[in-house]
């Protein structure tokens, strides 16, 4: 966030004198209370300051770095995610690779018949049974895939930045969004996609003014 040089001193008075007044605070920029109605609305939704009936503006004690984590913190995978890209464990590596290439992707999720993930298969795990002289339409997914329990996942509730960090950790480049089918059985239906690009997308997002 870029404040004004107006906002940048109100923050420096309310720094030193707070808690102070609208009143207080115009009478010392000498402006009207109405002209700083705005900048004080900025900076109060921001974080910057807070306001008290009565008492006046502090100083929240929080630098726009500090408030940025925090509203980082608070975003959720369900506002990001984006369709996954799917197969069966008996789709060919040929068409594997194929389905890669037209939906431009990094990877797909393997699901049974009745939708429940799994399996994973990567860039590098195509291209790895690609060098070799195999018939690539021969050979099922399921060969060359990463089988659950051994693949990182993320719920719609989680926060985008705790897919983050999950995805820096196990260096992958997408994680399945997923919720239970089974509890018992620990099945989960794919119901979505969070890629390093849905990553780059949001900071995007949050530069924009």
């Amino acid at each position: 966030m870029e404040l004004t040089k107006r906002q940048k001193k109100i923050l420096e008075i309310v720094k030193e004198k707070g808690p102070i007044t609208g009143e207080q605070i115009a009478d010392k920029l000498n402006l009207t209370r109405a002209t700083l109605r705005p900048d004080l609305a900025i900076l109060t939704m921001a974080g910057l300051l807070e306001a008290r009936p009565r008492v006046g503006y502090f100083y929240s004690g929080k630098t726009t770095n500090q408030l940025l984590g925090e509203h980082i913190r608070n975003l959720l995978v369900k506002d990001y995610k984006s369709h996954p890209i799917v197969v069966q464990e008996n789709t060919s590596v040929y068409d594997g690779i194929c389905t890669m290439f037209l939906e431009d992707v990094g990877s797909l999720y393997v699901v049974k018949k009745e939708g429940n993930l799994v399996g994973v298969v990567s860039r590098k795990d195509l291209l790895q049974i690609a060098m070799g002289k195999q018939d690539l339409q021969s050979i099922p997914i399921g060969v060359v895939m990463t089988r659950m329990p051994n693949i990182v996942t993320c719920n719609a509730e989680d926060t985008l930045y705790y897919a983050a960090v999950q995805m820096m950790r196990h260096e992958v480049d997408s994680l399945p969004v997923v919720r239970p089918i089974d509890k018992d059985k620990n099945e989960l239906e794919v119901i979505g996609r969070i890629s390093k690009t849905t990553l780059v997308r949001a900071f995007v997002e949050l530069g924009q003014p």
